[in-house]
């Protein structure tokens, strides 16, 4: 017979259109009334997931959860999905994916006893293709989804979901929702049946409300009615996991892509968010490195349990009203809140890891100031190094100070440059160097004084209209008539059409998620440069100055910077230009104060009939040429096989962007409202009042250009972009020279494959690493492990990665399943 599942939920967003308060008590509710009906009617069975809802009815009525963990060993009450909470699908890294899903399994684990094999993500915004081969590692066969809402490319409701590296799984879109109005379930059960009765199985969601509510009486027995009306078909309370089982048998068609593009105004919505969520990504997983070196060399003991608590801030902050920026404004700032008491918690860690870690390094000779610097990372990093510190006495006569850099007796390439102090005084010193950071390590750099008549003052000048910056393998000619770059080369080769880094003005609405299109515009215009008065007004100067200006010049690099602005808004831009190498830095400091308006950023490169790409979990993406939004995590793309040339761009916090005919316009602030739900012709907010809207005031970005041949472009994207954001930690710090002087820890003896966690493991006393190949050329690697006797080769397919324990007391080295 023909056999209709049907699964009932609550939908309970734990922050919406309210706060988390509220969303703990629509919770508590919502189970409490769940239970009773699990106990009341025969045969039926409610279904949830999110931990962060299981804990609160933990914390705050601890009977009703005993009552359900036996009703889930009854039967009666289903534990799906088995994650976190159901995050965003599109913004979180691979690695932020796997630990929704580790922390997920090992509490229903251990509350519940049951493992979901079919993991749920009803309501986020679009689900990255790299998605599927995280899924097949932890366990999963099968997934329910329900947006992109209309996604013709799909070949069926039921199908095959082909992820990187071959990875599968049969994935379901929900179809009419994933919740019903009260006493109206029985009319959606009809019209399915109406339209699909010539299916052998089928899968329908319901449960009332978008704010708890669940089963309810009147359509418990409605539901029961039908049942016993119909003979057509066997319809049945259900689970995900009895649905794919059902459908196993089918012969179900096959997709390999992403599920996007879904409410494209979610990739920029609350900018601040965004940023700091990444900012706390970055820092959890550099510090969990630092502490498992540190540990596994018995300089410290693991902080399992803070660890524990800055990553459910981390994931909390991934919820899928949070990340998109699509919640009230008292929900952003408890979200921000939250994120620092996790960047807190970690700040003390890596503070605790780094005294550690530099265990052995020698006193300081006199006259010295040391600079440690500790590369989390197992390959070697090349850069440019800031540190600040203090003179061993202030400097009131008129020489100045100029601190020179040296490593193991060697004068680095160097410079100073204006500390973050606003002390007038030759005090405080912050030296800019270039240096190799060997592999995860401790190292050592040392600062000596020289003292001059002045400080230096730019060499670089204006000649006829323009600052053209020029290296062996480098030009760059900054407008000094519109602050904007009007070339980028490398080795000879331009890459960048005139007019690059221009801050483009979009037309917007108030609408956070932007439910009405997937691209955004036309242009309304553009920061232009301020004249001289202007530019000393908004610099705070007493007198008037060029609005494009050289304010740092030296060994290192040359800083170029330009103040533009557009309506009641204002941006300083300044251009980090090196004297080695071909990375470019590009730095935003946006006032901005326009509503219903979009910010983006140029970049017009010469590959118009290039491919535009970018980062997403364990892979790389194809994305939109033809202007539409899309969204990438820290790195785009654009390459030109043809002519074997690539330009990318690393970012620090932005997600958004779009691409045609060669320009790359990054997506950096919107002006919507808070939670603007359009909803049919009425006005998307109200008109009769003033109200606040999102990132109005001051935000930061930083992006580093690059460009090259294809081949290397692709290969060093990837280390480039861990580098910036897990950025190396540099601090001034005077050792004891007591303990041992430790070697690089881990190493990997190649040049592409990249470490994405190590960490101590959930249970036991084992060390996790966990490995990705990012290019989609596949590889090998040797991982050496020195000081535990380890070295052994890894090979990986394209952007597949694997999952390694290290056991310290016998120094093996093996794989393992992802979820430990």
């Amino acid at each position: 017979m023909k056999k209709l599942h049907l699964l009932s939920n609550a939908h309970l967003d734990p922050v919406w259109q309210w706060e988390w308060e509220e969303g703990a008590a629509a919770a508590v509710s919502t189970f409490r009334a769940a239970a009773e009906f699990c106990e009341e009617f025969d045969g039926y069975i409610f279904n949830h997931n999110e931990v962060i809802l299981y804990k609160w009815i933990e914390e705050y009525e601890p009977k009703l959860f005993a009552r359900i963990q036996r009703l889930v060993k009854e039967g009666k009450w289903r534990i799906m999905g088995g994650w976190y909470l159901q995050p965003d699908c599109n913004m979180i890294s691979g690695e932020s994916f796997v630990r929704q899903i580790l922390l997920g399994k090992a509490y229903f684990r251990e509350k519940f006893g049951v493992e979901p094999t079919t993991a749920i993500n009803f309501d986020s915004f679009g689900h990255t293709r790299g998605l599927v081969q995280i899924l097949e590692q932890a366990g999963y066969d099968s997934y329910i989804f329900m947006r992109p809402d209309e996604m013709d490319a799909l070949p069926a409701g039921d199908f095959i979901w082909e992820g990187y590296n071959g990875s599968k799984v049969m994935a379901h879109k929900i179809e009419g929702g994933y919740n019903t109005n009260m006493g109206k379930t029985r009319e959606k059960i009809e019209r399915w049946l109406s339209d699909h009765g010539d299916r052998d199985t089928g899968l329908v969601l319901w449960g009332v409300g978008n704010h708890g509510g669940g089963p309810s009486r009147i359509d418990l027995t409605q539901i029961g009615e039908l049942m016993a009306e119909r003979k057509d078909f066997e319809i049945i309370h259900s689970t995900p996991e009895a649905y794919f089982e059902d459908l196993r048998a089918a012969e179900l068609p096959s997709f390999a892509g992403d599920l996007n593009p879904r409410f494209v105004g979610c990739y920029t919505s609350m900018i601040r968010i965004k940023q700091k969520h990444r900012q706390l990504e970055n820092e959890l997983f550099m510090t969990e490195k630092m502490l498992s070196a540190a540990a596994l060399q018995g300089l410290l003991s693991y902080p399992s349990n803070d660890l524990y608590e800055a990553l459910c801030d981390l994931l909390t902050a991934q919820f899928h009203d949070i990340l998109p920026g699509t919640s009230i404004q008292p929900a952003e700032e408890a979200s921000l809140r939250q994120i620092d008491h996790g960047l807190e918690i970690v700040a003390r860690l890596k503070a605790r890891a780094f005294f550690a870690l530099a265990s052995g390094q020698p006193k300081a000779a006199l006259k010295e100031y040391p600079i440690l610097i500790y590369n989390p990372h197992p390959f070697p990093v090349k850069g440019i190094f800031e540190c600040e510190f203090m003179l061993e006495d202030q400097n009131w006569n008129e020489e100045f100070s100029m601190p020179q850099v040296y490593r193991d007796g060697q004068l680095l390439p160097c410079q100073p440059e204006k500390e973050l102090s606003n002390l007038n005084l030759d005090w405080r010193k912050r030296v800019v160097f270039e240096a190799q950071l060997a592999p995860s390590s401790m190292n050592r750099f040392d600062a000596r004084i020289k003292m001059l008549a002045e400080k230096p003052l730019p060499q670089l000048k204006e000649q006829d209209g323009a600052f053209r910056f020029e290296t062996a393998d480098l030009r760059v000619v900054i407008n000094a008539a519109t602050g904007r770059m009007d070339e980028y080369s490398v080795k000879g080769v331009s890459y960048l059409r005139k007019d690059a880094f221009a801050a483009l003005v979009l037309a917007d609405n108030e609408d956070p998620w932007r439910m009405d299109t997937i691209a955004f515009g036309p242009v309304e215009g553009r920061f232009e440069l301020m004249n001289e008065e202007e530019s000393g007004v908004f610099s705070g100067l007493k007198n008037p100055l060029p609005a494009v200006r050289v304010i740092e010049d030296g060994a290192v690099r040359t800083v170029i910077e330009s103040v533009l602005t557009y309506g009641n808004s204002r941006i300083c831009q300044l251009y980090k230009l090196p004297k080695q190498g071909t990375e470019i830095e590009v730095e935003l400091r946006v006032y901005w104060n326009e509503k219903d308006k979009m910010l983006k950023l140029s970049i017009p490169t010469v590959l118009e009939q290039g491919d535009f790409l970018g980062q997403t979990a364990f892979g790389v993406n194809p994305l939109d040429r033809e202007g539409n939004e899309t969204v990438a995590q820290k790195w785009i793309a654009v390459e030109d096989a043809a002519q074997n040339m690539a330009v990318t761009c690393i970012n620090n916090g932005i997600y958004g962007g779009d691409f045609r005919q060669g320009e790359v316009r990054l997506s950096l602030l919107r002006g919507a409202g808070y939670c603007a739900h359009p909803i049919g012709d009425r006005p998307i907010m109200v008109q009769d009042r003033f109200q606040p809207r999102m990132d109005q005031g001051e935000r930061s970005y930083t992006f580093w250009l690059n460009a090259g041949e294809l081949a290397d472009r692709r290969d060093r994207v990837d280390r480039e972009a861990l580098g910036h954001n897990e950025r190396p930690y540099a601090l001034s710090f005077f050792p004891s020279g007591e303990g041992e002087l430790m070697d690089s820890f881990i190493v990997l003896e190649d040049e592409r494959i990249q470490l994405s966690a190590f960490k101590k493991e959930e249970q036991g006393d084992g060390y996790i690493l966990r490995l990705f190949e990012p290019t989609g050329s596949g590889g090998s690697t040797f991982v050496s492990i020195p000081s535990l006797g380890i070295r052994s080769e890894v090979s990986l397919k394209g952007f597949e990665f694997k999952t390694f324990r290290i056991q310290p007391a016998s120094g093996t080295f093996e794989e393992i399943p992802l979820c430990e």
